[in-house]
């Protein structure tokens, strides 16, 4: 086999993959996880996962955005949280993700269905002290019922979960009478361990 023909060989399995993942059928209810097609050409996909139980996270939906590049699958998709949310793990503000697999762990042999799964198990067990967010991480680690708070109400307010801390949200009723914008007021008495004073300077320096 000449360097071309296998250049060729690899194309075809890098774009017919996702196509045979999406086939056989890999999306079932029963890992509450799917997939689908935003990009025709199968370069962008859309995928969902729900909250795991016993989490702050029950109860959610949670987007994705997966972007499957010309050398998949011996490079890993590139993947980020469209739903906002509270996680040490995943950007607050950009929903990128710090995974293993999704970087220099990555293995030609996994599929999107590992990717998923693996980030259902990220809700479930999260790595503090290898943070994408060193503000959620320090919250997770120094006031862990605070973060189980704060996450829980980013899960109702942004993935649909069940009703979240009262005196949370009549904080951020307070905030927002006062003409800020609700996500800001989220982002910003999250990040100030929910004092009302502090939150609100952070806001009036932005």
């Amino acid at each position: 086999v000449n360097k071309g023909e296998g250049q060729g060989a690899n194309y075809l399995v890098c774009k017919r993959r996702p196509r045979k993942e999406r086939v056989t059928g890999f999306f079932t209810s029963k890992n509450q996880i799917k997939v689908d097609l935003v990009d025709e050409n199968f370069t962008e996909l859309k995928g969902e996962i729900a909250g795991p139980p016993d989490t702050p996270y029950e109860g959610g939906r949670y987007q994705l955005e997966i972007k499957i590049p010309e050398t998949y699958p011996f490079n890993p998709p590139k993947v980020r949280f469209i739903t906002k949310i509270w996680h040490p793990n995943i950007s607050s503000v950009t929903g990128a993700i710090c995974l293993d697999i999704l970087k220099d762990q990555w293995a030609a042999a996994m599929t999107l269905r590992t990717v998923l799964l693996s980030l259902q198990a990220l809700l479930a067990a999260a790595e503090p002290d290898d943070p994408q967010d060193a503000v959620v991480a320090n919250q997770y680690k120094q006031n862990p019922e605070m973060f189980k708070q704060t996450a829980r109400l980013w899960s109702h307010v942004y993935a649909g979960a069940p009703s979240s801390s009262p005196e949370y949200t009549r904080k951020i009723d307070k905030l927002c009478a006062m003409g800020f914008d609700k996500n800001a007021v989220i982002v910003a008495l999250s990040s100030k361990s929910w004092d009302v004073e502090t939150a609100t300077e952070l806001l009036l320096s932005n």
